[in-house]
């Protein structure tokens, strides 16, 4: 039987910096590719954030072929002005993927960090510790909205990817990868 295999990006939306990560998947083995940022703070207006945006995800869609897009979602703010940018973020990341029928699922924030760590409630600092165990990674990047995108491709994978089937638990989670239990 033939292994499958899929890469996922994930993406953290942002109007200063949004972060970005990618994974593969190998049968039940996952592996980091790539995280970073996308930084926006020196593009004076927004319509030239949303330029960047949309160019530099198109240039890391290229780059890894990715079969499928995460995002998180944007989370209810008080500040309507910001609320809007980061959904025209959003929107234009979204677009990039689109342009090349890449399937794209979002999920918030407590979702995302309930997935990894099993805490909805949980730091941007322990979703990044746990990330640091489950894909074996040497370091935590200081800029944490890189580990935050990768948690959205995590999140994505556990999820069941572009073919959810409902929750599932973790109980079906660790039925399905027995390996993973730390003993």
């Amino acid at each position: 039987m033939a292994v499958v295999e899929k890469i996922i990006l994930g993406i953290d939306p942002g109007t200063s910096e949004m972060g970005y990560g990618i994974i593969r998947i190998t049968g039940k083995k996952m592996t980091l590719l790539q995280l970073g940022i996308i930084h926006l703070k020196k593009y004076s207006g927004h319509e030239l954030k949303l330029k960047k945006i949309f160019e530099r995800v198109t240039s890391i869609i290229e780059e890894f072929h990715p079969d499928e897009v995460a995002l998180e979602a944007p989370f209810y703010g008080k500040n309507i002005q910001s609320m809007l940018k980061l959904g025209r973020a959003q929107g234009v990341a979204m677009s990039a993927a689109l342009a090349r029928d890449i399937p794209i699922t979002e999920y918030a924030p407590k979702k995302v960090k309930q997935s990894v760590t099993g805490n909805g409630n949980a730091s941007k600092e322990q979703v990044a510790s746990m990330l640091q165990t489950l894909l074996n990674m040497k370091e935590i990047p200081a800029l944490l909205d890189a580990t935050d995108a990768v948690g959205v491709a995590v999140c994505h994978h556990f999820q069941g990817g572009s073919q959810q089937s409902g929750n599932k638990s973790w109980k079906s989670f660790l039925a399905d990868n027995p390996g993973r239990l730390k003993k």
